[in-house]
Formats: C-alpha cells, structure tokens, sequence
C-alpha cells in the first residue's frame, strides 16, 4: 500500500510541475499539442481547441508536449545555422517568453511548497520530544568520539542557545546540529544555574552528510510541544519563510555532496523518493489522519524545493537549461548555434546520467541493507 501513496505523491509533484509549462505556454501564444496524465500507452484522450488531452497507462507524472519542441534536432539533422520556428512554437516566440515557459514548471514547485507550509502552519500540531538536557554519547555507547566532550561539555548540561538561537527541546538541538557538519558552533549551556558558553567543531557523518556533535537525550524528561497558533495570514507568512529556510538548506546540502559524504547514500533515486513518501503516508496515517496529512504534506513540501532547484540547474537536460539559452539569446541578440546547444546539452545530459547511476545504486544498496535487516 504504501508504494501506492508514494507513487501517486510523486505523479501529483511531477504533474503539478507540467501544468505550470502548460498554462505558461498557452498565456505567451505556445500552441500545446498535447497535455498527458501519465506516461505511455494512451487510454484515454480529446482534442479542444487544439490540445489533445490524454490519460495515460503509466501513473508516474506526465507531460506537456508544445508545438516546436523537435525543432532544435530537426535543426541539427539538417545541419541550420540556427533553430528556426513557427510564430506560435516554442522557438519561434521571444527568448523571454520561452524563459518565461521554461521557469513556470519550477516555479510551480515552488508555490506548492509555500502552499504545503502555509498549511502547516495553519493547522497547528503537537509533538513529543525530550528536553534540551543531554547525555554525552561516550557514556551510552563504546568507542564513540564526542565533539561535545571535547569541547568541554558534560552530561547534564541543558543546551539552551546554538548560534545565539534559543534551544527549547531536543529536537531543536538536532536541527540545529544536523545542518552544520564539520562547521564551529557556539553552544551555551545552563550549568549549576550557570550560563556557560562553548565553541564546538561538529563531526559530519559521512553517509548521510549532517552533523553530530555526539549527545544523546536524557529519556527521561518526555514532552509535549506545541507549534505556535497562527492566523491565515501569519501561516503563509510563515509559509514563505519555511520554503526560503528549505531552499538555503537544499543549497548547502549539495554543497555538503563534495566534502567526500557517500554518494551512494547520500543521493536519493526515484524508488527511494517513492518509498519515502508512501512510509510517511502509510505511518503517519495509521495513527491520525491529521498526523498523516501534516508528515505528508511536510515532505511533499521539500521534495517540490528540490524539483524546484534542480529543474533550474543551467543544464540543457533541464528547464535551466531552457532558460540559460534564452537569456544568452536574448542578451547577444543572436540565436544559439544548434550545434553549440547539442554539445552543452550532451555534457547536460552526462551530468544526470551520473546523478541518475548514483541514485540507482544507492536505491538498490538501501532496499538490499533494508531486506538483510529484516
């Protein structure tokens, strides 16, 4: 059941994206031959007004098929100086507009995730964690190495400010910490009634790429937080402003990526995106149908920042891609050599090729070390 949620969570993100090309398209006079609910064999389909509408058998997104898409490979068949379209295609518009249609399938990405935020935050929840005490992780577990200890922390101390931000619980300490491997933090602490501060170096744990500065919780100080209550307005104000904090996150995650973190487990392919959301549904929804909404709706959320940032990578694979020809387009005033394209977008195209072979193999590494566990 729960591939079921995460194929139909990732049909919708997929689909959400292509709906933003089409109405891009048909508001700067592209015509859209066809506009598909699903990939592959056609089940189901009409023409109006000059888009074919179809349903398709494989549920995995969709597509927006404009007219003049095939022009740029018949320009390099057939050898032109430059991609030559029709008034109404997609290269045969102002570079601005083809910018324009090119950017509105991130963009849409992005207004779910503000969407997705703002509803969040508007409908409020409970959740429980532990205080912000903690226990050295040398003192639970054998030959750990403990940042914390080094730096002069002691077990019972309660962290209550990381980089001038106030620790309420335990979890803020997690968040705090995980986003800032291999990095100096300054930590004060509540001891003996005594603020005392402290400069610690995080570790980075290399198969996931966050950061540890090796505390634990203390298990028994159990409690129950609740998110702030907010109005319609201060939820999407706040909407926004957790969709900004999980672009900047996504960035320096990607920047992590070349600090010698695992690849294999740090890059996610499409089955364990999929996996992901269907468990988050399938648990979340076993316990509350509010619980499940607001897990789901979280991680549909950075998903969409993520389709959101990597659609717009200056690669001719990818709706960046698009844009960046445009631009330079528009900029020289000249149009880009079809064979200027094709050699960009082959290094494009071998830039998601790795990224794809390395969320492969670590799609299958996690489900091979998910079925020994078992």
């Amino acid at each position: 059941m729960k591939w079921l949620y995460g194929i139909l969570c990732l049909f919708f993100l997929i689909l959400f994206h292509e709906f933003g090309h089409f109405l891009a398209a048909k508001l700067f006079g592209v015509k859209v031959e066809s506009f598909s609910v699903g990939f592959g064999p056609i089940l189901l389909h009409r023409t109006i007004k000059g888009t074919d509408y179809r349903l398709s058998l494989i549920p995995l997104g969709g597509y927006c098929g404009m007219k003049g898409e095939n022009d740029f490979r018949e320009a390099m068949e057939q050898n032109l100086k430059e991609v030559k379209g029709e008034p109404d295609s997609l290269y045969g518009v102002h570079p601005m507009k083809r910018a324009a249609i090119g950017f509105a399938g991130p963009f849409f990405n992005f207004i779910f995730a503000i969407f997705c935020f703002s509803l969040i935050n508007g409908i409020g929840y409970n959740y429980y964690t532990y205080s912000n005490k903690i226990i050295l992780a040398d003192e639970l577990y054998e030959n750990t190495c403990t940042a914390a200890r080094d730096a002069g922390l002691l077990t019972g101390d309660q962290i209550i400010r990381i980089n001038g931000k106030e620790i309420l619980d335990f979890s803020q300490i997690i968040e705090e910490v995980s986003i800032r491997p291999a990095e100096n933090i300054n930590v004060t602490v509540l001891r003996n009634n005594k603020e005392l501060s402290f400069v610690v170096h995080t570790q980075m744990d290399k198969e996931s790429g966050t950061g540890k500065i090796g505390v634990a919780a203390d298990t028994e100080s159990l409690l129950m937080q609740s998110t702030p209550d907010y109005n319609f307005f201060e939820a999407i104000g706040h909407g926004f402003l957790d969709t900004f904090e999980y672009i900047g996150l996504t960035f320096k995650s990607i920047a992590i990526l070349f600090k010698g973190v695992d690849l294999k487990n740090a890059v996610g392919g499409p089955a364990r995106i999929t996996e992901m959301l269907g468990s988050t549904a399938e648990e979340g929804f076993s316990e509350s149908f509010k619980v499940g909404f607001i897990s789901l709706s979280q991680l549909m959320a950075v998903i969409s920042i993520s389709l959101f940032i990597m659609n717009l990578l200056p690669i001719p694979v990818l709706d960046g891609g698009l844009i960046l020809v445009a631009i330079i387009e528009t900029i020289s005033r000249k149009k880009v050599p079809p064979k200027v394209q094709y050699r960009i977008q082959f290094i494009g195209f071998a830039f998601i090729a790795i990224l794809f072979i390395i969320g492969l193999i670590g799609d299958i590494t996690y489900f091979i070390s998910g079925a020994k566990l078992k």
